[in-house]
């Protein structure tokens, strides 16, 4: 769940709905609305590798996972309603997609959690889960965004601000479940080694 929630915001709001937001609630071209849609891909690109790198360095991966959708957060509200005017170009877009990068690291929680003999079976699990989201979600923005317009078929940053807003909740929600981990970074499993050592 944590790993399909930080997804959404990139999968449906960007690759999906992306485009004609930032062309009908901001008012961009075509072109400019790509380029700056593409930013948030980029960063998600960039920051799953560097998330991992962060995490295992410091040997935990709640904190992480909090830190990362806490960010995501932030930046979630900014597009939502923040003036598009006001930060230099294509940051927001890189800035939200680097911190939605740790939706890769419950992938990382679920092979520590369960036994080697089963991590395939566990990592295809969540992916399965963290697709479904997306595969089952898409089509009901899609629809209350069709309710929501109405008859008029012109959508309006208010339109989007009211189909969207549940993603914020969504990105909350992840947070707060990562609190329920139980941690499996390298630090927290040293001490059990130790012990059963001594």
């Amino acid at each position: 769940m944590i790993a399909g929630l930080l997804f959404i915001p990139t999968t449906i709001f960007d690759m999906i709905w992306g485009v004609r937001f930032v062309q009908e609630a901001h008012g961009f071209d075509y072109a400019s609305a790509v380029i700056r849609s593409a930013t948030v891909p980029l960063g998600w690109v960039i920051g799953c590798p560097l998330i991992g790198l962060v995490s295992d360095r410091i040997g935990r991966r709640k904190p992480v996972i909090v830190a990362g959708a806490a960010v995501l957060l932030v930046c979630l509200v900014w597009v939502l309603y923040g003036r598009a005017e006001i930060l230099p170009p294509y940051v927001v877009g890189f800035v939200a997609g680097f911190p939605s990068g740790v939706a890769m690291l419950p992938y990382t929680v679920i092979k520590e959690a369960n036994a080697t003999e089963v991590s395939g079976t566990a990592t295809g699990v969540v992916n399965f889960l963290n697709f479904t989201f997306s595969a089952l979600l898409g089509p009901v923005f899609g629809w209350i965004m069709r309710s929501v317009t109405g008859a008029s078929k012109q959508m309006t940053l208010e339109h989007y601000q009211m189909v969207f807003f549940p993603l914020v909740f969504g990105v909350g929600l992840a947070a707060a479940l990562a609190f329920l981990l139980k941690e499996t970074g390298p630090a927290a499993r040293t001490p059990v080694a130790l012990a059963k050592v001594a």
